[in-house]
């Protein structure tokens, strides 16, 4: 059974905790995301080694297989997105249609172990981009095709709100 698509706009989490996963955004920065990625990375490997990763917890809800799918390619996603962000002036984001993706790539049928590998990989990476950008350069943008302008520290709130809510729906 196909997921019912998530069509909520998620920048609010820029103005105030999350109250689904309590995550607060306003004390993060470009700089916090490696040490941040660092800390879950670990977590996400741990879910995906477990023996009903694959299974979903009922049919409107993603596995915890398909949910490290989807972070793993918002890894990469926004690591394009962020290196669009430096090295053009204001930038312009394609539409990615998440739900798709879980399609077309099979998220359902992946490889948990490999998907362990790449989110790692893909993490590692993101983590090392942000932390190369110095301050002075925090307020560059970047604008999604919907409309929503993101700073680079914005983006960078924005980007690990949806990494650690993820977290906290395989964690639950």
């Amino acid at each position: 059974m196909p997921i019912i698509p998530d069509t909520k706009d998620w920048t609010w989490v820029l103005q105030r905790p999350c109250q689904e996963c309590g995550f607060d955004v306003r004390g993060c920065t470009p700089a916090t995301v490696p040490g941040k990625l660092a800390n879950m990375l670990p977590r996400w490997r741990a879910a995906l080694r477990r023996p009903d990763a694959a299974e979903r917890p009922d049919e409107n809800t993603w596995s915890v297989l398909e949910y490290a799918c989807h972070v793993r390619d918002v890894f990469t996603l926004f690591d394009h997105r962020l290196s669009l962000m430096m090295t053009e002036d204001d930038a312009r984001f394609e539409d990615w249609d998440q739900d798709l993706s879980a399609v077309e790539l099979d998220y359902a049928n992946a490889d948990p172990s490999r998907v362990s590998t790449e989110l790692t990989t893909e993490g590692e990476l993101i983590a090392a981009s942000f932390g190369r950008i110095p301050e002075d350069q925090w307020g560059r943008k970047g604008t999604r095709s919907n409309g929503s302008e993101f700073t680079v520290l914005t983006f960078a709130q924005y980007f690990l709100h949806d990494v650690v809510h993820h977290l906290h729906d395989v964690d639950g």
